[in-house]
């Protein structure tokens, strides 16, 4: 039985690699990587897979990121799930004394709301602390207030930290350079779109224009760039 497992999984690893190249060879101009493989994906098992935007990466079926969590915002009121009921969010995990990374998505998030004009208003921007030892609500009034108007800083103790990100899939790390007396936070970089059902509808990676996150976005909620504000704009409260 073991020796079953192991062919059909050696089969099924061969059979996605050539898939891969696959969608190398034959991807049209323009057309990304993770959409040609999609695509192919679609025809050779007679369905057609949901195909990304321009800005987006597309979830694989039956995977489900986001979900419950219990954090404290930056004015060290607690903030559930449920806050955001029925709202759109943005959410970026990363910490305030992040060199290069953080600043550069938090900046495009903010640009990505100001090109959808009054449609980003349905969009709360969040950002969400992985260093929670120094990301006090305190230092994330001032950080965020930085970027964007309506960007929202939420910390908690590190459990809660870990849970809410283990719920998103996000990697992180304390890391240590021998060279520096205080430490960086290792972790991964993608902007999170969740729906008004607290689940991930995309998810946008490092170095995307804000034009094009703002297409998806508007793509996802079904609204037209320039068109009245969707029902349910802003943040808890």
């Amino acid at each position: 039985m073991l020796r079953t497992i192991r062919i059909l999984a050696v089969l099924l690893a061969v059979l996605l690699g050539g898939v891969w190249a696959y969608a190398w060879v034959t991807r049209a101009p323009g057309e990304g990587l993770g959409e040609a493989f999609a695509a192919r994906l679609g025809q050779i098992f007679g369905g057609q897979m949901p195909v990304p935007g321009a800005g987006g990466v597309q979830l694989p079926q039956g995977m489900a990121l986001g979900g419950a969590f219990s954090l404290v915002d930056q004015a060290r009121q607690p903030v559930t799930e449920k806050d955001y009921a029925g709202r759109w969010m943005l959410i970026y995990f990363g910490y305030s004394y992040c060199p290069d990374v953080c600043p550069t998505e938090l900046g495009t998030m903010a640009a990505a709301l100001d090109a959808m004009g009054k449609a980003g208003e349905a969009v709360t921007p969040v950002f969400i602390t992985i260093d929670p030892q120094r990301d006090t609500p305190a230092a994330l009034a001032d950080y965020v207030s930085r970027f964007h108007p309506r960007l929202q800083g939420l910390t908690g103790t590190p459990e809660q930290i870990a849970e809410v990100a283990r719920r998103y899939r996000v990697y992180y790390a304390r890391a240590q350079r021998p060279d520096m007396t205080d430490y960086l936070m290792d972790h991964s970089s993608f902007i999170y779109l969740v729906g008004p059902d607290a689940r991930v509808r995309s998810l946008f990676r490092p170095e995307l224009r804000p034009e094009d996150i703002a297409a998806t976005i508007a793509a996802q909620m079904g609204v037209r760039l320039g068109g009245p504000v969707p029902v349910g704009a802003g943040g808890p409260g």
